[in-house]
């Protein structure tokens, strides 16, 4: 393999997540008497975090209290009905348990809560991966490296030996900012046109796509 790990954000890239982020956050907005938003706003809104999230999807004009209900809200509804409709692409156990078999480490980092990154990491891919980082307090979130430079240094491997796959601008910054390769999923929650003016190199279409270039 050209790499000893590779390092997977989740989603849009692992595994899709769209509804239940969908009908979490359009839980949390209408439950505070603020409007809906449809699927395809709120997916390009993905991969910032969860109060970024939020604060992409309410107006304007809202203040900080209403800001901090419907991010609280999110979280409660999501802690509970992440997994409804979520599944994994076509095709990514079968690539995870090839590279497993090749020997290759594998790992996830996502800006979703961690609490709902090892629940799903537990749900659907339990022994799988190697070490699985979600964002929590204490650790800068992506596009920082910091989350990555955690799980490097936990699996003691060097930068130059592992890869970063995501799906979106913010998976561009954060290999830039960690110094590492990057590889982009075209099956995740931003359009090729956004991936390439974000600076985006290699572009796969498929799992197999990726396996080859692992």
């Amino acid at each position: 393999m050209k790499y000893r790990l590779a390092v997977f954000d989740m989603d849009g890239t692992i595994l899709y997540t769209l509804k239940d982020i969908v009908d979490g956050l359009n839980y949390a907005l209408m439950k505070n008497n603020l409007p809906a938003r449809d699927a395809d706003a709120i997916r390009r809104t993905i991969g910032n975090g969860i109060r970024m999230e939020v604060k992409r999807n309410i107006p304007a004009d809202c203040d900080a209290q209403t800001e901090d209900k419907v991010f609280a809200d999110f979280n409660e509804w999501y802690a509970v009905h992440c997994a409804d409709h979520t599944k994994p692409y076509d095709g990514i156990m079968e690539l995870l348990a090839r590279l497993k078999e090749a020997g290759m480490k594998t790992a996830v980092v996502s800006n979703k809560g961690d609490y709902a990154v090892q629940e799903l990491n537990q749900t659907y891919f339990n022994g799988i991966f190697d070490a699985a980082l979600g964002e929590k307090e204490g650790i800068a979130k992506k596009p920082a490296p910091d989350m990555i430079e955690a799980v490097l240094k936990k699996m003691d491997i060097r930068i130059q030996d592992a890869v970063y796959i995501g799906d979106s601008e913010v998976d561009i910054e954060t290999a830039r900012n960690a110094g590492m390769d990057c590889i982009l999923v075209g099956w995740g929650y931003r359009d090729q046109e956004d991936l390439l003016a974000a600076g985006a190199k290699v572009i796969v279409a498929s799992p197999e796509e990726l396996y080859e270039l692992l």
